[in-house]
């Protein structure tokens, strides 16, 4: 309100200096830090029309008000620190406001018929005051952001060389700002999933959790994902205590692996976060349970893998690891999810597995061929020697001979016997709809069934095998192989570069 009749109030009296003090530093509240809301706060309190301008008119806030140019020029370049003049029946009252370097200052403009009185321009000028301070914050809150953002994008980078197997440039990166985070040779992946608009507060928890001695990214390709990279030891049981926080998150944790397998790593952490879904405690680390590589020869499994994936061998090193760690993630996720993940497009993630396709001579359409590639591509992985130096006198095997044993064979009809009991047939089901290429679609019209139910019982399987199928990826091949090892699907067609090839298809 404007003064009385001797243009004064006092501070003791309602609307005196207290009460008006009181509401302007209200705004400085960390709810109530707006610009706008203190520009719209002081027209109404002095009746005045308030905007704050840059020189050349931009408005920052309130309404535009023609002003003397060359007046709010001065103010801005310093010359002046505020004017009050009467023009034309209009009362100005002009002050400088200074903002961050290298933000010009601005002028917050006051314009009203009714003189100025001490009161009103107490106001004014503190209100200037205040509204230097939220733009030095809001600088401050801006400059933070764009460090957060460009930290979490340095650490996507890293976390997509290490997944193409790129661990030296993924250390030279890290050193910058996190020295000696990726000095090891192993790590476990974790996999924390909460609501999307959650996630960011997830992910700076993760971060505290383990005291920023991880790798901590959200997820490219989920909304709802935080990656955690841990070199350490002992972050399970702080992330384990800080996902119970966060209602109906869940975490998923891998078994350690070298840096090298951190693909590898992370999708065991996916499969364990499936589990975890389902758990009271919502927590799951990947189980170690028996593997079919795990039961093969291991000099036979190393030289029929050198085999399939020789004809990659005349590739530049660099060429080579980038196609077998793309084909190795788009195996197990999609395209468009391995692609975020890598940080490139869908269409890049597709020539560069059309690529291997062609270089093995082989199709990815089929489920057994997938589940063939999948598994030379993880032997590689775990082999220290390049698989090209397999062990001298190794007989040339096929897939079939590698899984030929009786412990293979043992494996896949334990495995696979889950299925017998159920009345529907799952098992029979499920093989077809893995030799259809797991077309819901075709294996109804093998079956005649319909496609939904051909759906539900391949959903019914999950449970029972305790891995995930309609998602595809590691879960889908290990039962890919169980149906191979038991003979109830022919061998995959691996062609490689020589008619000769083990696995090469019979002709004619």
């Amino acid at each position: 309100m404007a003064g009385g009749a001797d243009g004064m109030r006092q501070g003791g009296e309602p609307g005196g200096h207290a009460e008006w003090a009181r509401e302007l530093l209200g705004h400085l509240r960390p709810s109530g830090r707006d610009t706008g809301r203190v520009v719209s706060w002081l027209a109404a309190t002095v009746h005045a029309a308030v905007s704050l301008r840059e020189v050349g008119g931009r408005v920052l806030a309130g309404f535009r008000t023609p002003l003397d140019e060359g007046l709010v020029a001065d103010l801005a370049a310093g010359r002046v620190a505020s004017a009050a003049r009467e023009d034309d029946g209009r009362h100005l009252c002009l002050v400088r406001v200074d903002r961050p370097h290298p933000a010009p200052a601005a002028v917050l403009a006051v314009v009203r018929t009714a003189p100025f009185d001490r009161r009103d321009s107490d106001i004014v000028a503190h209100t200037a005051r205040v509204l230097e301070l939220l733009l030095a914050g809001r600088e401050s809150a801006v400059a933070g952001h764009r460090l957060r953002r460009a930290t979490a994008d340095l650490r996507l980078a890293i976390l997509q060389l290490l997944m193409v197997e790129d661990i030296v440039s993924a250390r030279r990166v890290a050193a910058g700002l996190w020295p000696g985070l990726l000095d090891t040779d192993t790590a476990c992946v974790y996999v924390a999933e909460c609501r999307p608009a959650e996630r960011d507060h997830l992910a700076e928890e993760c971060l505290a959790a383990t005291r920023e001695r991880a790798l901590v990214v959200r997820c490219p390709a989920m909304d709802g994902h935080v990656i955690v990279v841990t070199p350490g030891e002992g972050a399970e049981e702080s992330l384990r205590s800080l996902v119970g926080r966060f209602p109906g998150a869940t975490l998923g944790g891998s078994a350690r692996q070298s840096l090298v397998r951190t693909a590898t790593a992370y999708g065991q952490a996916v499969s364990a976060l499936a589990v975890a879904r389902f758990r009271p405690e919502r927590a799951a680390v990947y189980a170690e349970r028996t593997r079919p590589e795990r039961l093969m020869d291991p000099a036979a499994l190393h030289g029929w893998t050198a085999r399939v994936l020789r004809p990659l061998d005349a590739l530049p090193p660099h060429t080579r690891a980038e196609l077998l760690a793309t084909t190795r993630l788009g195996l197990e996720f999609t395209a468009v999810s391995a692609a975020k993940v890598l940080g490139v497009s869908r269409n890049t993630v597709r020539a560069r597995m059309d690529r291997v396709e062609q270089l093995l001579g082989t199709d990815f359409t089929h489920l057994p061929v997938r589940a063939a590639v999948h598994l030379a591509l993880n032997a590689e992985a775990a082999f220290a020697e390049r698989p090209g130096q397999a062990p001298p006198g190794v007989p040339r095997v096929c897939l079939t001979d590698l899984l030929d044993t009786p412990a293979l064979r043992g494996w896949g009809a334990d495995l696979l016997g889950r299925l017998d009991p159920d009345a529907r047939d799952l098992r029979r089901t499920l093989r077809t709809w893995i030799a259809a290429g797991g077309n819901a679609e075709r294996a109804a019209g093998i079956l005649g069934l319909h496609a939904q139910t051909v759906r539900e019982h391949v959903r019914g399987a999950e449970p029972v095998l305790a891995r995930q199928l309609l998602a595809g990826g590691g879960d889908l091949y290990e039962v890919v192989l169980a149906h191979l090892a038991v003979g109830d699907l022919g061998r995959p067609d691996l062609e490689g570069t020589k008619p000769g090839h083990p696995d090469a298809p019979v002709h004619g």
